[in-house]
């Protein structure tokens, strides 16, 4: 199958990015941040900035007329217009502020002509005073000039932010800090951003004018260690940024992704930390590497109490990372109702570190084409791994990993699993290493020898059909296994015990 065929297939089943109005206010009442239909009456001012005075030619920059207008309960409507801004406008510690476009594009001045810090547009709130209750949507934002990349909103607030239809086009190639930062500075506070675009991605920085002075390069969105609240990101768009796409990187707070697309990023094109989050129905994919990237895991998890993933298709027709990486530092993950399809590179489908906790993956598709592990479990007693109503498929030779499942962990339970892998090299099903396994009612067609225990002990494998379509045995136990339990199994290659 092709790479095109891939996408078209996984395209079809769930679409990649809804659209940005429908389910709009389930997500906005799910965070608890109130959309009003009629945005004029939520405020005391209602300005028009060109009735104030900006210019909507985009000749003159509009900082000076928000500066002059700017104060609470206040809305800055931007009619049909182009706005040029060479310098940031900056609002802190303010209650209800809202900032509405109609077909209204933000065109800000190139890196050598901005005034003053060359890093944002618009700074709405600090960490340390932040603001309250914040509106802004309806943008486009024209980053087409060379040298214009710039973060259109930094925006920390302790409760309702609502973020909509901002639109970043032309490539981040100025070096500087991404197009979005957001926090929710109050443990109770909420917010979402929907329908957050920036599909152009961004230059290496240096290939930037900011070279020398930066990590990298830009992130899509940002979300620090000042987060405390909720976000949700719905619908959002990002492309190939060279440090992450979506990076969530705090101790603190809950993130959650639904839907929306992100592609060919550096590091992660999701990448989350904090107390909890969720990756919902998004698409993920790596068909590129823009930036030379050591590498690209789609969805990359790295400290937290629980992320639920689900409902996601992550495509790596070209992988350069694990599709899915659950690193050391998070306690509890689950992640169902998925499609994942990996290239012919040794990269694994899901790897779970040695640390990382209790993990469970059900009703789960695996295309594996490269010499990897379709799942990888790391590590002995973490926490336990369950694998149920797995399918994995694919032409995976055994040249560099032998097996379609690999696990040293203790405790793990296998339920459900269906394995068709066929490729070259001596492909095989699973392997396990470690101690207290269940096998139950799977199917597994490999190449070689479908299922291995390789010194484990403690092993239960009831209801399995196991084939090997070249020459190996049904199942293998090394001579250093310990106990293992075999009922109702069909083994037509027979059992090969060395012990």
């Amino acid at each position: 199958m092709t790479s095109t065929e891939s996408h078209n297939r996984q395209y079809r089943r769930r679409s990649y990015l809804k659209h940005c109005l429908v389910g709009l206010g389930a997500t906005l009442s799910a965070t608890g941040v109130a959309a009003a239909d009629d945005p004029e009456a939520q405020y005391d001012t209602v300005v028009d900035v060109v009735e104030a005075g900006a210019d909507p030619e985009g000749n003159e920059s509009i900082t000076p007329v928000l500066r002059e207008h700017a104060g609470d309960d206040t809305l800055f409507e931007f009619p049909d217009g182009r706005y040029y801004m060479d310098e940031q406008f900056r609002l802190t510690g303010f209650e209800n502020v809202g900032f509405v476009g109609e077909d209204a594009t933000l065109v800000p001045a190139n890196y050598h002509e901005f005034d003053g810090p060359q890093y944002r547009l618009f700074r709405l709130g600090t960490s340390d005073n932040p603001g309250r209750n914040l509106r802004f949507e309806g943008f486009d934002v024209d980053q087409a000039a060379p040298d214009t990349g710039i973060r259109v909103i930094s925006a920390q607030v302790e409760d309702g932010l609502v973020v909509k239809r901002v639109t970043v086009r032309g490539v981040h190639d100025s070096g500087t800090w991404g197009p979005g930062l957001f926090n929710i500075t109050d443990s109770d506070g909420r917010g979402v951003v929907d329908c957050f675009r920036a599909a152009d991605g961004g230059r290496h920085v240096d290939e930037t004018p900011n070279e020398g002075n930066m990590w990298r390069g830009p992130t899509g969105i940002t979300i620090d260690q000042n987060h405390r609240g909720t976000l949700v990101f719905s619908n959002c768009a990002l492309g190939g940024f060279p440090d992450n796409g979506l990076y969530a990187s705090g101790e603190n707070g809950r993130v959650s992704v639904d839907g929306g697309r992100f592609w060919n990023s550096g590091t992660a094109s999701i990448r989350l930390s904090g107390t909890s989050g969720e990756i919902r129905d998004a698409v993920v994919v790596v068909d590129e590497n823009p930036h030379d990237s050591a590498g690209q895991h789609p969805i990359r998890l790295d400290h937290g109490d629980r992320f639920d993933v689900e409902g996601v298709t992550i495509d790596v027709p070209q992988p350069n990372g694990d599709a899915i990486r659950i690193m050391n530092g998070v306690d509890a993950t689950t992640i169902s109702n998925a499609e994942i399809s990996v290239g012919d590179r040794p990269n694994n489908g899901i790897k779970i570190d040695a640390g990382a906790g209790q993990t469970f993956v059900k009703d789960v598709d695996i295309e594996i084409d490269g010499s990897a592990n379709a799942v990888q479990i790391l590590g002995s007693d973490a926490g336990e791994v369950a694998l149920q109503d797995v399918r994995i498929t694919g032409d995976a030779p055994g040249t560099t990993m032998r097996h379609a499942i690999y696990c040293e962990r203790d405790g793990c339970r296998f339920d459900g699993l269906s394995i068709e892998q066929q490729g070259s090299n001596e492909r095989r099903g699973l392997e396990l290493r470690g101690e207290d396994y269940r096998v139950a009612d799977s199917e597994f067609e490999t190449t070689h020898t479908p299922l291995v225990v390789n010194g484990a002990d403690d092993v239960r494998i009831e209801g399995c059909v196991a084939r090997s379509e070249e020459d190996g045995y049904s199942l293998h136990i090394i001579d250093d296994s310990g106990a293992v339990s075999l009922t109702n199994n069909e083994f037509p290659d027979g059992v090969r015990d060395d012990r």
